[in-house]
């Protein structure tokens, strides 16, 4: 293990937080104290005091009208949205693609990991021997399979430094494994994934 991966980061860098944490925050915050509210005044029947007069007024609200009513409906289309609006902060894409960069003053960045892989198989597409080559990078890990003639050692000396570059605030390991090719050395021809 190099120095550039023993080494720590400099200052506390702050989490990454997509714009959905805070809606996420809320909604969690209104059901949880909906939910609190409704629950103290069960219990407190069952303790033998009255119902409180939101609960009692709710229920008969929800017992005489009828389905077609205009507040019924109107109730109805708020909660389609609300759900439509969670379902789509559920399946809305975060910020595990990104990794933040070491601090710079109070200037805070993040490079997104399929940038870390291409600036990787530009650096291998220097270096003979290398047939295929694939690179995944993770939030932890970059780990790199080729396929050829190249030493595996030199690879891994010459992409770390490539990385150590980078400067991602929480350095990443390096795994590089290798495959011998059938054919002779020619370009690099890298291929890159984004692990999640």
């Amino acid at each position: 293990m190099s120095g550039a991966e023993e080494e720590a980061p400099h200052g506390k860098v702050p989490r990454l937080r997509a714009p959905r944490t805070a809606a996420a925050a809320l909604v969690a915050t209104a059901v949880l104290v909906a939910a609190g509210a409704l629950l103290y005044d069960v219990v407190a029947v069952r303790a033998g005091q009255p119902a409180r007069r939101w609960r009692a007024q709710l229920a008969d609200e929800l017992a005489t009208r009828r389905l077609d009513d205009v507040w019924v409906l109107t109730g109805a289309g708020v909660a389609v949205v609300l759900g439509g609006c969670l379902l789509w902060l559920a399946l809305a894409p975060g910020l595990r693609r990104w990794l933040p960069l070491r601090p710079y003053g109070e200037t805070t960045a993040a490079i997104d990991k399929g940038g870390i892989a291409h600036l990787l198989a530009d650096r291998a597409a220097g270096l003979t021997g290398i047939e295929e080559l694939r690179i995944r990078v993770g939030r932890r890990r970059v780990r790199v399979r080729l396929v050829g003639a190249a030493d595996p050692a030199s690879v891994q000396r010459q992409l770390r430094e490539e990385l150590a570059r980078v400067g991602v605030a929480r350095p990443l390991r390096l795994d590089v494994r290798a495959a011998r090719g059938a054919g002779g050395a020619v370009g690099g021809d890298g291929r890159s994934e984004v692990a999640g």
